[in-house]
């Protein structure tokens, strides 16, 4: 692995040095400078925060980058503007991004699985909602246009045939909404635990609807990027397990992205899991989700094919 934070290499020679074709070098070569846009989500949610520590720590230990955020609706929002070369780095979840042919999207491929997200149906605790039917004609928050909740909540109405009332607010104005009596559910799409859930469960008491009989829904419906999954009752204050279903997270690039460069990144992103976990120094909040990011699924990213500069990192990784 490619000691980035002690040699600082240009990105050509991290490249060289990892493949050893580094030899007789006896002084620092010239770092090309480049400045990066990565695409998060919205407020209070788990993409801002990971989001935020990964384009710190790129800034950090890649030699000459320099990358910014840019905050989203989320999935859907992050691959338009990756495409339109607005950004070079995004966040999504992996059904959003696989296409009817199960290919990527034009010109995109991924640097690495992160971790999953889990998709919440919250309740106020005096709710009459207990199951899933009851959202028939209710006010129900699907997250925000452009995100990934929208798109795998709208599947889970779709293939239930359900006609609910249908609101698109971002995670932050959901739970505010659902806390004023404004909706009567939002869904959410996100890692566990999310900040805007986890603010509104300390506050006020909430329930979770379970969503296994969706989950096996959506497994039958469209193979490869779901799974049933538990949210943990240490999850949220008071709130006991449910069963729901979870999507992976990936981080995209755009493929004109040099190949020695993203081999950088990627070799930060796994040689730095741990600080990653702690957050940005910016709002030094923890991101426990990052603490699933490992080697063994990190290739994991269905039919969406990884950039040849992380492909070359974890051929190296296996050597």
């Amino acid at each position: 692995m490619v000691p980035i934070r002690e040699s600082r290499l240009s990105r050509r020679a991290v490249l060289l040095a990892a493949g050893g074709m580094l030899v007789g070098c006896t002084r620092e070569p010239e770092v090309d400078e480049v400045h990066l846009r990565l695409a998060t989500g919205p407020a209070g949610a788990v993409y801002r925060r990971i989001g935020g520590a990964l384009a710190e720590h790129i800034s950090e230990y890649v030699p000459g980058a320099t990358v910014t955020t840019v905050p989203s609706r989320a999935s859907t929002d992050n691959i338009r503007m990756l495409r339109a070369g607005e950004v070079q780095l995004g966040l999504t979840s992996l059904d959003v991004l696989i296409t009817t042919d199960g290919s990527a999207p034009e010109g995109l491929s991924a640097i690495c699985r992160l971790y999953d997200s889990h998709l919440h149906l919250v309740v106020m605790a005096g709710s009459g909602l207990d199951e899933f039917a009851d959202l028939t004609g209710k006010r129900v928050s699907l997250g925000a246009h452009d995100s990934g909740t929208e798109f795998t909540s709208a599947r889970v109405l779709q293939l239930a045939r359900m006609r609910a009332d249908r609101r698109f607010l971002s995670q932050a104005d959901s739970a505010a909404s659902l806390r004023d009596g404004k909706i009567d559910a939002m869904f959410s799409l996100t890692g566990v635990p999310t900040p805007a859930i986890t603010e509104l469960a300390l506050r006020h008491p909430v329930r979770m609807i379970p969503l296994d009989a969706q989950a096996d829904a959506l497994c039958r419906a469209y193979p490869g990027p779901y799974a049933p999954a538990m949210i943990p009752a240490t999850a949220y204050a008071s709130v006991p397990a449910t069963r729901t279903v979870a999507v992976p997270n990936v981080l995209l690039v755009r493929n004109d992205l040099p190949a020695d460069l993203v081999y950088a990144i990627t070799d930060t992103i796994f040689t730095h899991t741990g600080t990653i976990a702690s957050g940005s120094r910016d709002d030094g909040e923890a991101v426990p989700e990052a603490w699933q990011i490992n080697v063994r699924t990190a290739i994991s990213t269905a039919t969406i094919p990884l950039h040849p500069g992380a492909a070359a990192w974890f051929r190296d990784r296996k050597r």
